[in-house]
Order: structure tokens, then C-alpha cells, then sequence
């Protein structure tokens, strides 16, 4: 069996190289060799594409999330452009609305996110979607610029009917869940699960959030901890490990354009 994590913001679980490397090879020893590397920023995509490039396995997306959208970065348009022809990069993303945090205003935080679609589009990638109580203003904009290659809701947090109306709509759209798919109380991501077709599931550790409730004493997430949320993904759907992890794996390479073997 192979797993592949789909979302880890490797640079925040550790910032030394070292032990980004480390981890990685922890994953690749728990069955998880492939994991696409996630940043918020431009400078810290430079960063950990500087430092991860050469690792077999780890891919990456380039983007702004709504963190940054005060200062998302002299010329970062110019510089998303420039990566997306890098080797290994092969995502738009994070990238999204958040209005929990309230970064900004709700104008600049959609302009920004337009602009990531709208080269998403230009350069025939995916987009990878950050959402936070923004489901509703995510959703109309999608309607009309959801790129051709279609977009990934991370760590989603939405509820079955929300997936379904994107499904509905004819959407190219995929559903990507984390460690706290685990939780008990997780009832709206598990009803998700159980009411959306199997080939639009993908899973990621959200690294270093989100830990899977069978490492709930650790302090932060791993890469390696992904079978754990297979595991009860397995369960929930009352299916074999092995044949589950192998369509995840098919979904996964399909939505980010890589080969399977």
C-alpha cells in the first residue's frame, strides 16, 4: 500500500532542513511517498522549494493564502508565474477566503483569490482551496472560475449538502480531509464521507495541524500520520484498507497531473 498526502506545510512542523528531511523519510517509512508541500507565502515557498526540490516524492504548490493579503509580496504574480514552470510544482495554492480571522476585508481577500484562479487557468493547474466560513462567497465564484483542472476544498469543513450542490453544479472539485475526520464529534465531515462519490475523496494531514485522534498526546502532526486517517476512513466506508488507499492514491494523482507508478 502507498498513501499520498495531499496537504503538509512541511516548514512549519520544523524549520531546520535536516529535519524536514527526516520526516519525510519517516512518511516514506509509514507507506506515504508522496506529499505535496504547502506554503501561505511566497517568501516561504522560495524557502522550503530551496530546501525540499531534490526529495523524491515532494511536490509543490505556489500561492498566496489569505493571510498574506496585506502583504502578499512585491511582484507575486510575476513570481507564482515564474514557479509554476519549476520542476515538481504542480498545484496553485493555498489559496482562498478566510472570515474567521478576518485578514483584511472581504473585497481585497476575493480579489486575491480571483487572481490565483484566474492562473490556475492560464497555467492548466489545479487550485488547492482554503475555506473558513466563507463557503457561500467560495461557491459563487467558483460557478464562474473554477479552473479547467479543477480545484481541492483542504481540510474540508463544510457539510454533505455543501458538497453535493458543488457536485451538482458540475464541478471539477475534489474533497480533501484531514486527522480531525477522526474526531467524534466530526459528524459533518462524516456524513460528507458517506454521501459523495469515492473518486472525489483525498486525504492530507494538514501538517502541522489537525493530529488524528490515535496521536491526540502528540504536539503536531506528521506526514507519517496519514495511514492512521485512512484507517478510519476504511472503517467508516466498510471497506479494505488496501483497496481504499489504492482509489485515494488514483484520485490524488489524477487531480495533480502525475503518473501513478
Amino acid at each position: 500500500m502507498q498513501f499520498f498526502d495531499t496537504h503538509a506545510h512541511i516548514g512549519l512542523i520544523y524549520d531546520d532542513p535536516v529535519r524536514q528531511i527526516s520526516i519525510i523519510q519517516q512518511a516514506k517509512q509509514a507507506g506515504v511517498t508522496r506529499i505535496i508541500s504547502i506554503n501561505n507565502s511566497i517568501l516561504d515557498f522560495k524557502k522550503e522549494y530551496a530546501f525540499l526540490k531534490s526529495q523524491k516524492g515532494v511536490y509543490h504548490a505556489v500561492g498566496v493564502g489569505p493571510s498574506e493579503v496585506n502583504n502578499p509580496g512585491a511582484d507575486w504574480i510575476k513570481i507564482i508565474e515564474e514557479s509554476v514552470s519549476l520542476p515538481n510544482v504542480v498545484a496553485i495554492g493555498e489559496t482562498g477566503l478566510d472570515y474567521f480571522k478576518q485578514y483584511g476585508d472581504k473585497r481585497r481577500q476575493i480579489e486575491l483569490f480571483i487572481t490565483q484562479l484566474e492562473l490556475a487557468q492560464k497555467h492548466n493547474l489545479p487550485v488547492i482551496i482554503h475555506n473558513r466560513d466563507a463557503g457561500k462567497d467560495i461557491f459563487e465564484i467558483l460557478q464562474d472560475r473554477l479552473p479547467e483542472k479543477g480545484a481541492i476544498f483542504h481540510c474540508y469543513s463544510e457539510d454533505a449538502p455543501y458538497a453535493k450542490k458543488c457536485l451538482d453544479a458540475g464541478m471539477n472539485v475534489y474533497f480533501s480531509f484531514a486527522g480531525n475526520l477522526t474526531y467524534r464529534n466530526a459528524r459533518n465531515l462524516h456524513e460528507t464521507v458517506l454521501n459523495i462519490p469515492l473518486d472525489r475523496i483525498l486525504l492530507e494531514t494538514e501538517s502541522p495541524f489537525m493530529i488524528p485522534a490515535e496521536f491526540r498526546e502528540k504536539k503536531r502532526t506528521m506526514p507519517a500520520y496519514l495511514p492512521s486517517t485512512a484507517r478510519f476512513l476504511a472503517e467508516m466506508l466498510e471497506t479494505d484498507l488496501e483497496k481504499l488507499s489504492a482509489q485515494l492514491w488514483t484520485n490524488s494523482c489524477k487531480v495533480f497531473n502525475l503518473p501513478e507508478e
